[in-house]
């Protein structure tokens, strides 16, 4: 299977090319600094395509032939002053790709959302991804849109406590609600369900959270069969 990662330099989707390539597929990755620092043999079996998310032209090229475009593509803090918005990175860059890729007739689009907005982070940082949801849900390729909670691995130590605060509020009563919807999920196990929900047709539309667990489980999505 051929993708193409955008955002492959961030934590997801480092994870993301680097179970791919171990699958064997043929994976390309958009970042706007190249390829991530390191010697993992991985990195060197990915085709690095430095280029702006928000600039189609620069990497629309390297949608010929793709199976599926998983976006990785987000922030969780703007810099005004070099153009990083929450409109612009959360939810323009995910428009704009969705379009690309109906353009180009790639099977389907996988797209990070979000469970909610995080604590003291802005409206706008939820109002973008909700805004993106829409447009790929309404664009040409099957669309699979992911809101995970807590992700959580090597090289994001800070989520690592509440990754742990949240695992025990889900058998508190009264919090366990609100805890479940943010979940924590490893790394590993996010991006193994986002692989596998680019190479199944069944999986469809908004994903949450306790089904991105069971893709990256290797069980089934409530509601598509096995």
């Amino acid at each position: 299977m051929k993708l193409l990662v955008l955002g492959g330099s961030g934590f997801i989707g480092r994870e993301v090319c680097r179970q791919a390539v171990a699958a064997g597929h043929q994976v390309a990755a958009l970042a706007r600094s190249g390829a991530p620092r390191g010697d993992a043999p991985w990195l060197e079996a990915v085709r690095w395509v430095v280029a702006d998310a928000l600039d189609p032209g620069a990497w629309a090229g390297h949608l010929e032939g793709c199976a599926a475009v998983v976006h990785c593509v987000g922030i969780i803090a703007e810099r005004p002053d070099h153009d990083e918005t929450f409109a612009r990175i959360n939810g323009d860059a995910a428009v704009v790709a969705a379009g690309a890729a109906a353009r180009a007739g790639v099977g389907a689009f996988v797209f990070f959302s979000a469970a909610g907005r995080p604590p003291l982070v802005p409206r706008a940082y939820l109002e973008a991804k909700r805004r993106a949801e829409a447009a790929i849900l309404a664009a040409g390729p099957r669309p699979v849109v992911f809101r995970p909670g807590i992700v959580y691995g090597p090289g994001r130590l800070p989520a690592y406590l509440p990754a742990a605060l949240l695992r025990a509020g889900m058998r508190v009563p009264g919090v366990r609600g609100l805890a479940r919807r943010w979940r924590p999920l490893p790394v590993a196990a996010v991006a193994r369900a986002a692989l596998r929900a680019a190479a199944d047709p069944r999986v469809h539309g908004i994903v949450e959270v306790d089904d991105i667990a069971r893709l990256g489980a290797g069980a089934g999505v409530a509601g598509v069969a096995e």
